[in-house]
């Protein structure tokens, strides 16, 4: 017979079958892209499915991201409204002799068994035969993108997860818990006699009843009725025998399924329902733990929650929203490279955020925009795009890539992009004033040049919530809208500034780009400078006095040496002053811990990190988390769910266990691994951790533990790379490829190994 291949692409999602038989294990194909410019192709081997003769060639085609729902307001997306497939047969034959056949007049289309499809509201299937006769299809002049191969592994069916317990509700349903929060689907091998309805929704929570509540996931505007969260699949029987119903066109975030049928049994059902986990097929790359169960916990509940958000774009939550949102993938990226191999999953979203790029170079607040604000001017959206510590994602991210993977690809493909949005910056930065600065002074003061302060910020988004004096919490937006939104930001703005152009100036180095590397490596001396006139004072003091801003920093290094640890003292002091909690929001909590541990105070770090009243990690999993909150108070006292239970931004804080508690870091300068420092920082009682990094060199591995006063170390250094271990004790070892052990007296209390202490021991 020979051997054949299938290529095909979709404005939709679709599935493919050969002679009744699926091809493939791609979930959700083509993906999720910014359509107006790219579409992903993709190609499978169809040698299996083919049968001498007549062959039966199916496309089941749906929604998918490109007509369906998209956001918290559940508009349809904007991309068009007419779904499509192409495919093209590519067949060898025995005599080594081609043929090619696909889609085109001779087919014909037929209703299928899925009635209606959403990837976010959900599927009807209905599996009784239709008497609707095939029609022909629809010849139109689709204006398809521009084609290409997705550099992602692809979405897949990655494991299966049986039922924890099953729950009785008072209206004769059951409420199925999988015990753990992700994205997928259920299957259910039992679908009752011919006719039979069966109804199923999906949720991140129980209330104390033992029901499925979805209510914290309802979104609301001022003066608009509130949307309704609904992510609900139906299924009608047709009682053939071995029936299955796993809707394959939509895919949910949930932990529990409620499931409605009439004389529904609840045992019966335990053994016929199963959750699927569907999201990008990512190969892991790093694992922890320790010997405290709740880091480790905390290191699995982030692990799932980045998991449930790369559906193929890394979005903000796989319910409400599933938004490839800027800023969250550009705090969460460097603790993602340290879980998954993330490189081609981040350059095919990076090819959206280029492909959504406005005009004046900014960026827009997520990608692929399901506002199409390029060919959809909205004013309301326009005013809010272009964000620092958004935007910045379009050169953080890539340079991150680079760091991990030795990648120069990535650099040089949004060389353009990241050059156009700092050039953007740079000049809103010039240009605009917020209207305090005008209030100081008409005329600018000369630093005033390089502030970022005239146009809209998010800034330190998600501060924790303070409480009124009966205990409710206070939102600083919903409470008073103007006031958060005219408040100036422009500390956020400049120091984003600083560090986006900074690191344009080092990538222009790597690309070999000379005149741009000196023209910006001044323009961020500038910019820095302007930031220490505008908000540091002589005495190391940030002008905003917040744990946010001496995290920012310290963190990208604003403040000058000689102010370091005035600074860092002033961040400890504010973390004693709120009963060592920390009060930081979206940007710059992911660097909390390590901007401590790096300046002396990994004991203070590690109080943060091991608190459990709110708000803290550990409080999360003390009432039931197994994802990372949106909320600090995500699940109150009384058992009450607001907003997301599964954003996975917060969880970069398990970046600390990976590169201070177990230790292994890349050394400064080092790209691709291949060169690192194992400086492990003991704290918070622990007497063990161990783990591993499967990075560009090879495995790494580190465990370390503490008895008897004696600290222990081993690391195994791949082919490739060479190590420097940074002892407890001040000594340091340099180590080629090939297993080393050592050990020293532990001192206590352990002093603290800053990241000037490692870099000149390496050297």
């Amino acid at each position: 017979m020979g051997q054949g291949a299938a290529v095909r692409d979709a404005l939709g999602v679709y599935e493919v079958f050969l002679n009744g038989r699926r091809v493939g294990d791609t979930e959700l194909a083509p993906g999720s892209t910014s359509y107006a410019e790219t579409l992903h192709a993709q190609a499978e081997d169809i040698s299996a499915c083919l049968r001498p003769g007549r062959n039966s060639l199916e496309i089941v085609l749906s929604d998918g991201w490109y007509r369906g729902k998209t956001g918290a307001w559940r508009r349809p997306a904007r991309w068009g409204t007419q779904t499509a497939a192409r495919l093209e047969v590519h067949i060898e034959y025995d005599d080594g002799t081609w043929s090619t056949s696909g889609t085109g007049p001779a087919w014909v289309s037929r209703p299928s068994a899925i009635v209606r499809a959403d990837l976010m509201d959900g599927q009807i299937t209905d599996f009784r035969p239709s008497a609707d006769p095939p029609i022909s299809v629809h010849l139109l002049p689709v204006e398809a993108p521009h084609v290409d191969w997705s550099p992602a592994p692809p979405v897949r069916r990655i494991e299966s997860i049986a039922p924890v317990g099953v729950t009785r509700t008072p209206d004769g349903a059951c409420v199925v818990d999988f015990g753990q929060n992700t994205s997928g689907r259920i299957r259910l091998t039992d679908l009752g006699p011919a006719g039979t309805r069966t109804v199923i929704e999906h949720g991140e929570h129980m209330d104390a009843e033992g029901d499925l509540t979805t209510g914290h996931l309802d979104s609301s505007r001022p003066g608009e009725p509130p949307v309704p969260f609904v992510q609900r699949d139906e299924v009608v029987s047709d009682g053939s025998t071995g029936a299955a119903f796993e809707p394959r066109h939509t895919v949910h975030g949930f932990r529990y399924a409620k499931v409605r049928r009439d004389g529904l049994d609840a045992a019966t059902l335990a053994q016929a329902i199963s959750m699927q986990v569907v999201h990008t097929d990512l190969r892991p790359t790093g694992a922890f733990a320790c010997s405290d169960p709740d880091l480790t916990h905390l290191h699995d509940a982030a692990r799932w929650s980045f998991r449930s958000n790369a559906v193929d774009v890394p979005t903000d939550c796989p319910t409400r929203e599933r938004l490839g949102w800027t800023g969250d993938y550009q705090v969460f990226v460097s603790t993602a490279v340290r879980l998954f191999d993330v490189d081609g999953f981040s350059r095919k979203w990076l090819r959206s955020v280029r492909d959504d790029q406005l005009p004046d170079g900014r960026i827009v607040n997520s990608s692929p925009d399901p506002n199409h604000l390029k060919m959809h001017p909205d004013p309301m959206v326009d005013h809010i795009t272009g964000s620092a510590g958004w935007g910045d994602a379009i050169v953080h991210v890539p340079w991150v890539l680079h760091e991990t993977y030795g990648d120069d690809v990535v650099l040089a493909e949004n060389w353009d992009a990241m050059v156009r949005w700092v050039e953007f910056a740079l000049d809103a930065a010039r240009t605009k004033r917020h209207p305090s600065r005008v209030e100081r002074s008409l005329v600018p003061l000369p630093h005033e040049e390089f502030v970022w302060d005239g146009t809209f910020h998010w800034g330190e988004w998600c501060e924790p919530k303070r409480r009124a004096a009966d205990g409710s919490l206070i939102d600083p937006v919903g409470s008073d809208p103007m006031g958060w939104f005219m408040a100036d930001k422009s500390e956020v703005g400049t120091a984003y500034l600083y560090r986006s152009v900074r690191m344009v100036a080092s990538i222009a180095t790597v690309l070999g780009k000379d005149e741009a590397a000196r023209e910006y490596g001044e323009l961020a001396r500038r910019v820095r400078e302007a930031w220490r006139t505008e908000f540091l004072d002589a005495e190391g003091r940030t002008a905003a006095g917040t744990q946010a801003s001496y995290v920012r920093a310290l963190a990208f290094r604003l403040v000058p040496e000689h102010l370091r640890d005035t600074a860092a003292a002033n961040l400890v002091d504010l973390v004693h002053a709120a009963d060592d909690h920390l009060t930081t929001g979206f940007l710059s909590t992911a660097d909390l811990l390590p901007a401590l541990a790096d300046s002396g105070h990994a004991d203070v770090a590690y109080t943060v990190l091991t608190q459990r009243t709110s708000p803290s990690w550990l409080g999360m999993l003390d009432r039931g988390a197994t994802t990372i909150w949106e909320d600090w108070d995500g699940v109150d006292a009384d058992g009450r769910a607001t907003a997301s239970l599964n954003h996975y931004s917060k969880g970069a804080v398990v970046r600390f266990l990976h590169a201070h508690t177990l230790g292994p870091r890349q050394a400064p300068g080092s790209v691709a691994w291949e060169t690192f420092v194992v400086a492990s920082v003991p704290g918070g009682g622990l007497t063990w951790a161990s783990g591993s990094f499967d990075g560009p060199q090879g495995l790494i591995t580190v465990k370390w533990s503490i008895s008897a006063g004696i600290f222990r170390l081993d690391v195994d250094v791949p082919a490739g790379s060479t190590a420097t271990l940074a002892l407890p004790d001040g000594t340091h070892i340099t180590a080629g490829p090939g297993s080393v052990h050592a050990e020293c007296a532990h001192p206590s209390p352990h002093p603290n190994l800053d990241s000037k202490d490692v870099s000149h021991a390496h050297a």
